[in-house]
């Protein structure tokens, strides 16, 4: 879903159409960035990518005339929006039915200029991204200790769009994340690219990641067979929102605190956030059992909350 990033913008990954009438869409990061009056978009998050690293691509938002669905007009393109853009016309691929109606509701409201009525403030107005994106977006989240994990869960409902199912939802061999692995791998809760912090440089790499009943697995790809590092659900203390998220100048950033170290994991959005924070919880809830929760003494100091071996 796209969501606003840390310096007020809209963000978010999308398919793109690059070469035109060629079918083939490629995953890229999209900033639009109404103070700058640009759409851009990027090989990955320019936070993972080299300092100084150039956009692939980028349009005005003066050039844009219309941004409409055109699943009809690209019935194999599922999910798929057009950008009218002068004589050109750009193809994207959302992610499900509420990514598309997201992004065609920010894209058209951020080419849109109200010109102030007779009488009224000459300034003209613009909505901010917050307000583009609409109050719905902001969902509380409490935390409750089950299984001697803390669980972090929406506390408020959800939209239609977000209730949880994959009703409406690309197929997963066709989203980028499950390139191959979906179809090969016997079982598995949840899979998909995230963002890690090594151990040593401290350096940001893209990593695929394979949550299973056991244990947490991250590969160099969804290609490779041989995982860099399987972390058993047994090792695992907690895993939350990260709270040094501004301090590391990272949005979306996720912390899993096991007995040897603390991996800090950028997901590609809020929701992909917490749809991680959720899935590995409930999978260490499901492998220690509801009963360990009425057996486990949890000593609590100041905000911070500790397990006993």
């Amino acid at each position: 879903m796209p969501y606003v990033d840390r310096q007020n913008r809209i963000c978010g990954f999308l398919d793109i159409e690059e070469i035109e009438n060629s079918g083939r869409f490629l995953r890229r990061y999209f900033i639009l960035d109404t103070e700058q009056g640009n759409l851009l978009w990027y090989m990955d998050n320019p936070q993972n990518l080299p300092k100084g690293a150039d956009n692939v691509g980028f349009l005005k938002l003066t050039y844009i005339s219309k941004v409409s669905d055109a699943t009809k007009l690209r019935p194999k393109a599922e999910f798929c929006f057009v950008i009218n853009a002068g004589m050109r016309k750009f193809y994207l691929q959302a992610n499900d039915q509420q990514d598309l109606v997201e992004w065609i509701s920010v894209l058209n409201n951020a080419t849109k200029i109200t010109v102030p009525k007779s009488g009224e403030s000459q300034a003209a107005y613009v909505e901010t991204p917050q307000e583009a994106l609409g109050a719905t977006k902001q969902v509380s989240y409490k935390t409750e200790i089950i299984g001697g994990v803390p669980i972090i869960t929406a506390t408020q409902e959800q939209s239609e769009g977000q209730n949880g199912s994959d009703r409406g939802k690309r197929a997963q061999n066709q989203l980028p994340y499950f390139l191959s692995r979906g179809a090969q791998d016997q079982s598995f809760i949840k899979a998909g690219y995230c963002v890690k912090q090594g151990a040593v440089m401290r350096n940001w790499k893209r990593r695929y990641f394979i949550l299973d009943e056991n244990a947490l697995s991250y590969y160099k790809s969804d290609l490779d067979r041989e995982a860099l590092r399987v972390i058993p659900l047994k090792e695992i203390q907690k895993v939350q929102e990260c709270k040094q998220s501004e301090l590391m100048m990272r949005d979306n950033l996720f912390e899993m605190v096991t007995n040897s170290r603390t991996f800090f994991i950028q997901a590609d959005s809020p929701e992909d956030m917490h749809n991680w924070i959720k899935a590995v919880s409930g999978a260490i809830v499901a492998q220690r059992g509801p009963g360990r929760s009425a057996n486990t003494r949890v000593r609590c100091d100041s905000d911070t909350i500790t397990f006993p071996k």
